[in-house]
This record gives C-alpha cells, sequence and structure tokens, in this order.
C-alpha cells in the first residue's frame, strides 16, 4: 500500500489538526461561534497530541476501532462546523442589507471574520476526515 500524506500519525495531520486549531481559536476570539468551535478546538487538539506523538515515535496509528471513531468524530465536526459558518454569513449578509443600521461599530466585519475563520475550520477538518476515511478500508 502506498503512503500518502493526510491520514492519523502523519506529520501533514498534524499540520491539518494544528490549522484547524488556530481557524477555530481565531473564529471563537470573534465571540459568535462559541458552541461548535468549544467542540472543535478541544478534538482538534487531542488529535494533534495523538499525531505528535506518533510521528515522533515514527508509529502511525492504525488501528480499525480508533480509526472508525476518528472518522465519525471528524465528520460530524466539520459538518457542525460548516453549518456554523453558512448560519454566521447568512446573519451577517442580513444585517448588511437591512442598511446598516443593525450592525453598530464593527459588528458585521466580526460576523464575517468569525465566519470565515470556521470554513477554513472546516476545509482543514473535512480534509482530513476523507485522508482517514481513504485509509479505513485498508486497516
Amino acid at each position: 500500500m502506498d503512503v500518502f500524506p493526510g491520514p492519523l500519525g502523519m506529520s501533514a495531520s498534524l499540520a491539518l489538526r494544528l490549522g484547524q486549531a488556530i481557524f477555530s481559536a481565531a473564529s471563537l476570539v470573534f465571540i459568535f461561534l462559541v458552541t461548535v468551535m468549544g467542540l472543535v478546538i478541544p478534538w482538534s487538539l487531542t488529535l494533534a497530541m495523538v499525531d505528535g506523538f506518533s510521528v515522533f515515535v515514527k508509529r502511525p496509528t492504525r488501528q480499525a476501532g480508533i480509526m472508525s471513531i476518528i472518522v465519525i468524530g471528524d465528520w460530524v465536526l466539520s459538518f457542525l462546523s460548516l453549518a456554523a459558518a453558512c448560519s454566521t454569513a447568512s446573519v451577517a449578509d442580513i444585517l448588511i442589507s437591512f442598511g446598516g443600521s443593525f450592525c453598530t461599530g464593527k459588528l458585521c466585519s466580526r460576523y464575517q471574520l468569525s465566519a470565515a475563520m470556521a470554513f477554513l475550520s472546516w476545509c482543514l477538518s473535512i480534509a482530513s476526515s476523507l485522508f482517514n476515511f481513504w485509509l479505513l478500508p485498508s486497516i
């Protein structure tokens, strides 16, 4: 079997997990996606620690049960991130379309930045989920 970058236990997976955590934290800084990003950050950091350990000992995790749980968790959290990003973007669009009377200060730009960071987090999350899903049948 050819080794491809991205599944759990590889350095590319570590980079994807750290990117997820960074973009989720940035989305959380803008305050609006607290619930979803509050779930994504610990998930990503925990799997980043597993990836870091696997890279350090040069032994990737290849157990079907663990990989199944990770794939399911990634799918659920990635779709929650996408839903949160889309809903936040639509709220910002509606507030802007009302002529800005509801956007006091920089409220709408904070909504837009929060949605953009959640969308970037989703992109990395779905990528790592697809890499792990691709690896799952070969285990």
